[in-house]
């Protein structure tokens, strides 16, 4: 997989699977958002992202896919009337579930506490993919915050998306269970690359470093579909950052409460890098 945006070949009508990335619109850039636990920062980098790629005129979508466990709202300060799990049992349609966040992008929230959604069923797969389908030609960048960990929801959830974010901290648990992520990730969808984003850095270079460490394991362990061993991107660090928790603690977004502070100014980064990483011509 290149380091350029861009959607996978549509595959036959039927032939979507858990096990390979999926097609999508050519006007859609999909990128999962995940981790290999929960605790990581990973809903927080989604919304913070979203904004800042809003702020460069992108139109992006951010969708809940922590199905079940959602808290996208509780990071936006948001009360939705309406949610996806309204949409899956027809209650409300996918228009009326569209909320606009604080930064201006457009979120997809999902119900909490609902156990039905713990597991991969074929409604909850198909509702899935028509979701993705539905909106993703209208927007430019659609993030997928999926939920943590390797559960058959969560391996489907990162399988409608092209390019995948892994996000971690440099605690040896965060590391491990992100390994095996990305372990499965490429086994079972036959990816060739991911891209990393280290959370709460105590120095700067610590990313790099991880990502290094990381790679030689996968080097000794992970082969890709082709033989070659999966190449892990480090996409940047994100310092730790009382700012970050103080943001948290008020259900605001960094980027709009402390735009200038170290770690904010690293999404910003962050999203400088995958803006670049689209194709321009779409953009003109």
């Amino acid at each position: 997989m290149s380091d350029v945006l861009s959607p996978p070949t549509p595959p036959r009508a039927g032939s979507q699977s858990a096990s390979a990335p999926a097609a999508r619109n050519p006007r859609a850039h999909i990128m999962a958002v995940t981790s290999g636990k929960g605790g990581v920062g990973k809903t927080f980098v989604s919304a913070n992202l979203a904004a800042a790629l809003t702020r460069h005129g992108l139109r992006v979508l951010v969708l809940d896919a922590d199905l079940g466990l959602a808290n996208l709202d509780v990071v936006l300060n948001l009360y939705p009337k309406v949610t996806l799990h309204d949409v899956f049992t027809g209650k409300a349609t996918l228009e009326e579930a569209v909320i606009t966040a604080p930064g201006g992008f457009s979120v997809l929230l999902a119900g909490s506490g609902m156990v039905e959604y713990s597991r991969l069923t074929p409604e909850i797969r198909n509702q899935l993919m028509h979701v993705i389908d539905t909106m993703a030609p209208r927007y430019d960048v659609v993030l997928l915050d999926t939920g943590a960990g390797i559960s058959d929801v969560v391996l489907f959830s990162v399988s409608l998306a092209a390019e995948v974010l892994v996000v971690a901290t440099p605690e040896p648990t965060s590391l491990t269970d992100a390994y095996a992520a990305i372990k499965v990730l490429t086994t079972q969808q036959k990816r060739n690359s991911m891209r990393l984003v280290i959370n709460q850095a105590a120095r700067p270079g610590d990313g790099r470093a991880i990502t290094g460490q990381l790679q030689q394991v996968l080097n000794r362990f992970v082969s890709t579909e082709s033989g070659q061993p999966m190449r892990l991107i480090h996409m940047g660090d994100i310092p730790a950052d009382k700012a970050v928790r103080e943001s948290v603690m008020r259900r605001q977004l960094l980027l709009q409460s402390m735009p200038g502070c170290p770690a904010a100014l690293a999404v910003a980064q962050l999203a400088n890098k995958i803006k670049t990483m689209l194709t321009p011509v779409e953009y003109a």
